[in-house]
């Protein structure tokens, strides 16, 4: 897939106000500070598209991108150690947990890791809640130029060990750059993928 066009559409925090759900939808989502938003531009080709803040927890609300006039990407808010009250970072949860679940177009969530990192609990709750309400969902390995080839292997195989405890199956996953633009091919071809079996008669408007 090559990205032509990438437009800001609108922030909400409600999902009642959120754009008709008639294109397919998919969803980056993450701890704070793993660089969701330096991995969005780097997908789209655009370096400010996303606002890049070296405070944590910045997204606040949930960000319609239209790519190429027929798939929106979301920038939802990270989760983690944002400097906010602990009322905030509840609301938040709420509204992300409620987006994920009502949403009636989206495809995929793109949980973005850390590659740098020991296997987080915070993480694994998140992908195992993804598991039980059934959303269909891929990893991203994100910072991997930070360290050798090997170390991010590395951490990524106690990663999906970790997983194997309570997983069957894996989903896919990908192994990405912002600052060299690696793994965007494949993000790309697998959106593509998607979207070539996207029906939009199976999706019932708001």
């Amino acid at each position: 897939m090559v990205i032509k066009t990438a437009e800001f559409i609108e922030s909400n925090t409600e999902i009642a106000k959120l754009p008709l759900a008639t294109l397919p939808e998919y969803a980056f989502i993450g701890r704070s500070n793993v660089g969701k938003s330096s991995l969005i531009n780097m997908l789209t080709n655009k370096s400010k598209l996303a606002k890049i803040s070296q405070t944590p927890g910045k997204t606040q609300c949930i960000n319609h991108f239209i790519i190429n006039g027929n798939w929106y990407l979301v920038d939802l808010p990270g989760y983690g150690f944002a400097k906010t009250s602990k009322t905030n970072q509840h609301k938040w949860q709420l509204m992300i947990r409620h987006y994920l679940t009502k949403r009636e177009n989206l495809q995929c969530v793109f949980v973005l890791i850390d590659s740098r990192l020991e296997p987080q609990r915070i993480d694994l709750d998140f992908i195992n809640w993804l598991g039980e309400v059934g959303l269909s969902f891929v990893l991203v390995f994100t910072k991997a130029d930070k360290q050798s080839k090997s170390r991010t292997q590395a951490q990524i195989d106690l990663f999906i060990k970790k997983m194997e405890e309570t997983w069957d199956e894996i989903p896919p996953l990908f192994i990405t750059s912002a600052q060299e633009g690696f793994g965007k091919e494949e993000i790309l071809s697998f959106i593509n993928g998607v979207n070539d079996g996207y029906v939009v008669s199976d999706i019932v408007e708001k």
